[in-house]
C-alpha cells in the first residue's frame, strides 16, 4: 500500500457561503477535510477517511476530493443517511455557522469502518474534537484509529476543535483530554482552551496539555499570532496582517500546513512559521476550501527571511 504523509479521519460537509451581494456561495468543508486538502495543495500525499450519503452533495465531495488527489478508497457510502450540510453568513462578529448534519451518514462510522493497514501506511493520523463530537461510535471511531496509529508508529495530529453546539464542555473534555494525551500535535485555539479547560495563559494551556502527554502544544491566538510549545520550551510565532474577509477554515489551513512541513522533515517550529502564513492567506477569499493556498503563495508570503 502506498504511504501517505497523512490520513484525515471525520465529516466532510457540503457548504453554502453567503455573498455580500445577497447569493449563496456553494462550496465544501468539514475541518478534517479541510486538512487533508491543505496539506494535498502544499504537496503531501493525503487520503480520508469517513461516510457519505448517497446523494447530489456526496456526489460534489467526492468529485472535489479527486480533484484536490485525495485518496478515497475509505470513503464509504451510507444509503441510509444524508451527506452534512452547513451554512456561513457574515455579521459585525465575524462568521457565524449553521448546520444541517443530525443523523449524517459521518456520524455513523463505527471502528469496523477503519482499515488498520491505511492508518499504519501514514506518517500522520488526523482527526479532532469536532470527529468525536457528531455520534458515539464515531467518537468510538476516532478512538480505536489513534490506537491503531500508535501501535504502528504513526504520528498522532489532534484539533479540539470543541463546538458547544454538537455537545457540553463537561461530555467533551474527558474524551477530548484522552486523545490529547496520546497526540504528538495537539493544536487548540484560545477559545477552545477557556471553553474546555478554563484556563485563558498559553503557558497554563501548554502545561496543561503536555502534562497529559502530548508531546507539541499548539495554541492559536488569532490576530496575535500562534504559541508553540514542548517539554523543550515555548515560542510565540507573531500573526501576520492580511486583509482578512473570511477566517472559516483559517485554522485548518494551519494544521494542514504545518503536518505537510512535518511531513517534509521541517523542524517544529519552522513548519509552524510556515503554517501561520498558510493560514493567514487561506482567510483572503470566502469558504473553507476554496481560499487554501499552494506552496508557491505560501513561500511567497513568507520571503527570503523566513
Amino acid at each position: 500500500m502506498s504511504r501517505f504523509d497523512v490520513v484525515s479521519l471525520g465529516e466532510p460537509l457540503y457548504e453554502l457561503n453567503r455573498q455580500p451581494d445577497g447569493n449563496w456561495l456553494t462550496g465544501f468543508g468539514g475541518d478534517t477535510l479541510n486538512v487533508a486538502i491543505a496539506a494535498a495543495r502544499l504537496g503531501s500525499s493525503t487520503a480520508y477517511v469517513t461516510r457519505l450519503g448517497d446523494d447530489l452533495f456526496a456526489t460534489e465531495l467526492r468529485a472535489l476530493m479527486q480533484r484536490e488527489s485525495i485518496d478515497t478508497a475509505a470513503v464509504r457510502a451510507d444509503q441510509g443517511a444524508p451527506t452534512g450540510l452547513y451554512f456561513v453568513t457574515h455579521g459585525p462578529s465575524g462568521h457565524v455557522f449553521t448546520y444541517r448534519r443530525a443523523g449524517s451518514a459521518a456520524s455513523r462510522m463505527r471502528p469496523a469502518d477503519l482499515d488498520p493497514a491505511l492508518i499504519a501506511s501514514a506518517r500522520f493520523l488526523h482527526a479532532s474534537g469536532i470527529s468525536q463530537a457528531i455520534s458515539e461510535t464515531a467518537a468510538e471511531t476516532v478512538a480505536a484509529a489513534i490506537s491503531m496509529a500508535r501501535k504502528s508508529g504513526v504520528g498522532v495530529s489532534f484539533d479540539t476543535n470543541f463546538r458547544s453546539r454538537l455537545w457540553t464542555a463537561e461530555k467533551a473534555r474527558p474524551a477530548i483530554e484522552a486523545a490529547a494525551a496520546q497526540a504528538d500535535i495537539l493544536k487548540t485555539s484560545a477559545e477552545d482552551a477557556a471553553a474546555l479547560f478554563g484556563l485563558t495563559a498559553p503557558p497554563d494551556v501548554a502545561r496543561h496539555l503536555l502534562g497529559l502527554g502530548a508531546k507539541a502544544v499548539i495554541i492559536t491566538l488569532g490576530r496575535e499570532g500562534v504559541a508553540v510549545a514542548t517539554a523543550a520550551g515555548h515560542e510565540l510565532i507573531t500573526g501576520r496582517q492580511v486583509a482578512a474577509v473570511d477566517a472559516t477554515g483559517a485554522g485548518d489551513a494551519f494544521t494542514g500546513a504545518l503536518l505537510a512541513e512535518l511531513s517534509r522533515g521541517a523542524p517544529l517550529a519552522r513548519a509552524a512559521r510556515f503554517a501561520n502564513a498558510a493560514a493567514a492567506l487561506s482567510t483572503l477569499g470566502y469558504g473553507a476550501i476554496a481560499p487554501l493556498p499552494r506552496r508557491a503563495a505560501v513561500a511567497s508570503a513568507l520571503g527570503p527571511a523566513d
